[in-house]
């Protein structure tokens, strides 16, 4: 007969699994010479990033209600103990990928400076975005889902990180128009504006392609889009747009980014 899940064996029987879970996450160094300290290594990071890809299609396909830290264990291919090592539940899991996907939209505007290009920072960030809707429309489609609904789960997150995130953004930004060297735009407003026309891509993709007549969007088609929008929103803010070929981006980004 099976135990009650929150029988004092059962919970016990847990709390084991999750220590070994948590010893299997450690690379020893050293083993057996005295001193030497266990670390994180890189099974930690690769097991990470498999829950959190796991995560981001279980919420993308069944929503956070209708998703279960076991479902997402049986993606991730790892026990289900593994998952509560790293999140001890699923709204920390679910609060941790988005971390994850607004971390890797917003990586190209993370260390801003008042000496930067205005021109070159901004196609950098308008092309990053437009990668990312190519490379991750799942994790942009779950964000605008979680938003469309009222950001139930999210609303402290968006009013306390990204709301710092963008205010100190645009501090940089309305420098930058003080000093003459952009177009006296609003700068909150041109973050909002770069947001929702580069994750267009992803969330209204489908729109896109039955209106373009094509089956799918090809890594030229994303090029384009990234080259119209430079074009558009920096001569819009007075700037001169740089060669696209020149406007290099970096998304190498590990899920604990």
């Amino acid at each position: 007969m099976p135990r009650p899940k929150n029988s004092p064996l059962s919970s016990s029987h847990n709390a084991e699994e999750i220590e070994l879970a948590r010893a299997l996450d450690m690379d020893v160094e050293g083993a057996g010479r005295p001193g030497r300290k266990k670390r994180p290594g890189k099974i930690r990071t690769r097991n990470r990033e498999r829950i959190l890809m796991a995560a981001e299609e279980e919420f993308a396909l069944n929503g956070f209600r209708g998703t279960t830290i076991q479902r997402i264990a049986e993606r991730a291919e790892l026990p289900k103990s593994n998952v509560l090592y790293y999140f001890s539940n699923k709204e920390r899991l679910y609060t941790a990928l988005f971390d994850t996907i607004t971390g890797r939209w917003n990586a190209m505007l993370e260390s801003i400076k008042p000496e930067d290009d205005p021109a070159m920072t901004l196609a950098r960030f308008i092309k990053a975005k437009v990668e990312m809707s190519r490379t991750h429309p799942l994790a942009s489609r779950l964000f605008a889902m979680e938003v469309i609904q009222g950001a139930p789960v999210l609303k402290e997150h968006l009013r306390t990180n990204m709301r710092d995130w963008v205010r100190d953004r645009s501090r940089v930004m309305q420098q930058w128009v003080d000093e003459g060297r952009m177009a006296p735009v609003d700068p909150v407003q041109l973050i909002l504006l770069i947001w929702s026309s580069t994750q267009h891509y992803a969330d209204f993709q489908t729109q896109i392609l039955v209106i373009e007549n094509k089956a799918e969007y090809t890594r030229e088609d994303f090029d384009h889009a990234a080259k119209f929008l430079i074009e558009v929103i920096l001569r819009g803010c007075g700037l001169n747009v740089p060669p696209f070929e020149s406007v290099e981006v970096d998304l190498d980004f590990d899920a604990e980014g």
